[in-house]
């Protein structure tokens, strides 16, 4: 007889090199490497190759500086739907891009030289391009060490020879298509960097105007019931001297007035002050007293807009008699009711300058400054002009009130200066015009699009739509240098611009061979085709100085990217819509609409499939973040204190739609749920160590019943996580497996297994039960996030044991299907064991008590008593046989006498539950209490369980010696 086992021995204690501590800061970056160097994005798509096309298009960031929170919130989302559609069966690749023109780098570049102008332009080019360059280098490093997969070898660049090539393809389609003008109009124009400005490049910010109250003197005429009427005097019924009131904060654009704007329906008062007789809308009169200081207003007579059309009024220090006119715009939440129209300054104004045939007069230069006018301002910028204008105003008798008013107003989102309102000339692509051959307008088609889009939120569609239906003609003329050339000649005899598309498109040839930097380098003689005239003879051309809007450039990436090419389109096709679009809410006036002009003007389609939206990224007090406030907060800072990973499941917790939080105590609360669910892959991976899936794995018909109900709840988590990753709920994933693990798992099902796993002989059925609902879990749980924990999901795939043919990668795998863990259980078992769960929280409440009031030290040292009534004693006497195990105590006993305190939950009803001290000794392997300890002669110390084990094992070892 061979000496009895050492009892320690005998049981499966977890082991595993998977470790506790994650280090992700020092791991990651290890990872990183050998992903790279094994392609492993490569191999993703050669292994999806065949599977339904997914794209994913990336809105292009500035490479300007280092990326902050924002980007990185916005990049790692992009991530997460690539990724979980990868993983849900789709050939997804990644095409990052990055947009390389505009006035953010040439800002940067005009920094690093010390001025502007200090270089030719084609120099200047040069350096505009080394500079984005050079930043596209560390923005690839930074993205790539946040866990992002996608082709960073070869990006698609703004700047490259094929894009700006397709650039101004696009634009001459436009223009043949009869879409295109040059015309004078109001545009937002920023005096600091000499610029139009697309609304996308405007910011509102906080400034300081005067606002002022002004007179203009009725002169007369008109053809409304306030000249007097029929048979009346002029101005009998309106009364003389009478000064019409407007409220103004731009005093600078008072030079260039041309006319009152009235409301037709408004009524209008004219009021008897200490000031004089004052003409304004009935309902302001309060807010002029209130402004002004006025005490007394009488009304003399009263009127409506309509009749103030054509009657005159004197300017307040011009030789100059402007109209009354009628305007649907003029409103009466500010102001007198009465609007002050410079034609050359107010989209509204110029509307209205159009409808009446007035002078759209703005001389100003680029700078702001005054080209014309009185000695007093002419020379001087509109900024400095404001408070000689006032001053002119109160020394002409004009000026009613005078305050300061600070409004949020129009800046210049790169310099962050104000900007003006100025009739400039520019390009022009028509909103309302139909192209050749069609009957829609541009606006038509694009409005009809946004329908077909599917917006998430879906607020999107509704605020897509407004903006599409209320903006005005785009414009798409810039005057800087570092951009895509507008491809425009004019004849040099007779001024005409060429419209020869054929000799035009050979200057696009010349973008794809050099790039745009061919408009600088060549004469135009090598950039046109030989012998191209005018229609006048002539044959001498000159070139458009402007460059296009950067909006049109990256409003058309879905042009040069979505290409067969670029393998983003389905067989046979030459371009498609990607699937979705993912940015910030700013793009709705940027890029989610430039490009949607852009798709709809060339392709008649939009431009996407469906578009998602995020909030912006906040601290912990809802501030933006920046270096200012000291309260910025840098992806690749938290990367190295916390690890990729933390940012990802920080990304993936929150409910991006909205505004997002971020802080170190954020921080911390994530790291604390990391902690939890690395733990619970770590107690899986422990307990797997002699598992072989292959050979140790049992059929579903011989698990025991409660391995078998765990696996029917993953079911239901795969079912539910691959429907929110497919609605890109990625906070819904998150928290369910968050909670699975700390709940389901660990508070539960694991630490009831623990027992069986460590305790049964380790080939036991029993045992390989457990082992094989344990590695079936785990291997659904880490595919279900591997989206989201790409670092920590690797790590844990290195450790699970798998058959053979298994993917190296995690994330060369596909998502589980919830059919892989049904077991065939009825519904009536499944909601068994929901109230089997619910009488386990009871009991565990019991036992809490019993513990504090030390009647016992821990859970193995009770005794259960369970008085139940009608069907849950049924139930209970049922599953009798394996409720000590569940509740993790050494004896449950159904009925008899109870002890107090006698527990009755309200969450069950009939159900009591006493806690009593167990009966027996304590088992020295198991820690059970038994009245069977010491019946086992060659164990004396064990239980009948571990005796039964413990026989088993000394069979299994004798069968081993045998074969051996």
């Amino acid at each position: 007889m061979p000496e009895p086992l050492d009892l320690k021995k005998t049981l499966n204690l977890p082991k595993t090199d998977f470790p506790m501590k994650a280090g992700l800061p020092q791991n990651e970056p290890k990872q990183l490497t050998a992903w790279q160097e094994s392609h492993l994005y490569e191999r993703i798509l050669e292994a999806r190759k065949g599977k339904p096309l997914f794209v994913l298009h990336d809105g292009p960031p500035y490479p300007t500086g280092e990326i902050h929170l924002g980007t990185g919130f916005n990049k790692i989302l992009k991530d997460l739907v690539v990724k979980t559609r990868s993983m849900a069966g789709h050939y997804a690749p990644y095409v990052p891009g990055w947009d390389c023109h505009g006035l953010p780098i040439e800002t940067q570049v005009e920094k690093e030289l010390g001025g502007k102008g200090k270089v030719p332009p084609a120099e200047f080019r040069r350096l505009c391009r080394e500079f984005a360059a050079r930043y596209i280098e560390q923005h690839k490093r930074d993205f790539k060490r946040l866990g992002i997969l996608g082709r960073w070898n070869d990006p698609y660049l703004t700047m490259s020879h094929e894009y700006e090539a397709t650039i101004a393809g696009a634009f001459l389609e436009f223009m043949e298509k009869g879409y295109v003008y040059r015309g004078r109009k109001p545009v937002y124009w920023c005096i600091h960097d000499s610029t139009a400005l697309a609304e996308a490049e405007v910011e509102y910010e906080d400034h300081t105007s005067p606002s002022i109250w002004v007179t203009f003197t009725v002169v007369g005429g008109g053809k409304g019931d306030a000249t007097g009427g029929a048979g009346k005097a002029p101005l009998e019924k309106l009364g003389t001297d009478v000064g019409a009131v407007i409220w103004t904060t731009t005093p600078w654009t008072l030079p260039h007035n041309r006319a009152l704007a009235f409301h037709p329906s408004f009524e209008y008062s004219v009021v008897e002050t200490e000031k004089g007789a004052l003409l304004l809308a009935s309902e302001r009169v309060a807010a002029l007293q209130a402004e002004s200081g006025i005490k007394q207003a009488r009304v003399r007579a009263v009127f409506k807009g309509r009749d103030f059309e054509g009657m005159k009024f004197q300017h307040p220090f011009l030789p100059l008699q402007v109209p009354g006119i009628l305007a649907e715009y003029v409103t009466l939440d500010q102001g007198s009711g009465i609007v002050h129209t410079a034609p050359g300054h107010g989209a509204d104004d110029f509307l209205s300058g159009q409808k009446y045939g007035l002078e759209t007069y703005a001389p100003l230069d680029d700078k702001g400054v005054y080209l014309e006018g009185l000695p007093e301002y002419k020379g001087k910028d509109v900024f400095t002009a404001n408070p000689i204008i006032v001053k002119l105003l109160a020394d002409r008798g004009a000026l009613l009130a005078n305050h300061e008013y600070k409004h949020s107003y129009p800046h210049c989102w790169r310099c962050h200066n104000p900007v003006i309102f100025r009739a400039t000339e520019q390009w022009f692509i028509k909103m309302d015009q139909a192209a050749r051959g069609q009957q829609k307008t541009l606006r038509q088609e694009a409005l009809e699009e946004i329908h077909t889009v599917k917006w998430i939120p879906a607020w999107g569609e509704e605020r897509m739509y407004e903006m599409i239906e209320k903006r005005p003609d785009w414009c798409v003329s810039r005057q800087r240098f570092w951009g895509v050339p507008i491809i425009v000649f004019y004849c040099d005899a007779c001024g005409t611009r060429l419209e020869n598309f054929q000799a035009l498109r050979n200057v696009v040839k010349w973008f794809e061979r050099e790039g745009a930097d061919a408009w600088y380098r060549h004469t135009l003689e090598e950039l046109l085709p030989a012998g191209t005239k005018c229609s006048c003879g002539a044959s001498k051309w000159r070139k458009e100085n402007d460059i296009l809007d950067v909006w049109f450039d990256s409003g058309s990436s879905h042009l040069a990217v979505l290409t067969p090419k670029n393998g983003l389109v389905e067989p046979g096709q030459d371009w498609r819509p990607a699937d979705v679009y993912l940015e910030g809410p700013d793009q709705y006036r940027g890029w989610f609409h430039s490009s949607l002009l852009v798709a709809t003007g060339i392709r008649d389609h939009a431009p996407y499939r469906s578009v998602v939206t995020h909030g912006w990224t906040l601290d912990e007090q809802g501030r933006p973040m920046s270096k200012s406030l000291g309260n910025a907060l840098y992806p690749i800072e938290i990367c190295e204190r916390w690890g990729a990973d933390l940012l990802r499941l920080w990304v993936a917790s929150v409910e991006y739609q909205a505004d997002v939080k971020m802080s170190e105590r954020v921080m911390t609360q994530l790291s604390e749920a990391y902690r939890k669910i690395r733990n619970t892959f770590r107690f899986a991976l422990g307990n797997l160590f002699d598992f072989d899936p292959a050979r140790d794995a049992l059929a579903n018909d011989q698990l025991e019943e409660i391995d078998r109900w765990m696996l029917e709840r993953t079911a239901d988590l795969v079912r539910k996580c691959r429907d929110w990753y497919a609605g890109h709920e990625f906070h819904r994933v998150y928290h369910a497996i968050h909670d699975y693990c700390v709940v389901d798992l660990s508070a539960f099902y694991y630490d009831v297994l623990k027992d069986r796993l460590y305790t049964k002989a380790a080939r036991s059925k029993s045992r390989r039960s457990a082992q094989t609902a344990v590695w079936k879990i785990t291997s659904a749980l880490v595919r279900l996030a591997a989206p989201i924990l790409v670092f920590t999901s690797e790590e844990i795939w290195k450790y699970l044991p798998k058959p053979s043919g298994y993917p190296e990668s995690v994330h060369m795998t596909v998502f589980p299907n919830a059919a892989e863990f049904e077991t065939g259980m009825t519904a009536k078992q499944r909601e068994e064991w929901n109230q089997i769960l619910l009488v386990r929280e009871e009991a565990l409440k019991a036992l809490e008590v019993a513990r504090n009031e030390k009647k016992i030290s821990s859970s193995l040292e009770a005794r259960v008593i369970l008085h139940a009534s009608y069907s849950l004693a049924d139930l209970l006497e049922k599953y009798a046989g394996i409720l000590a195990a569940v509740l993790i105590v050494s004896q449950v006993q159904l009925g008899g006498l109870m002890e107090p305190p006698i527990f009755t939950p309200v969450t069950i009803t009939g159900f009591q539950v006493s806690v009593v001290r167990a009966l027996g000794k304590k088992c020295e392997r198991c820690w059970n209490y038994s009245t069977h300890v010491g019946e086992n002669k060659r164990y004396p110390t064990v239980c009948e369980r571990c005796s039964e084990a413990l026989g088993e094992i000394e069979s299994d070892s004798s069968a081993s010696v045998a074969v051996t």
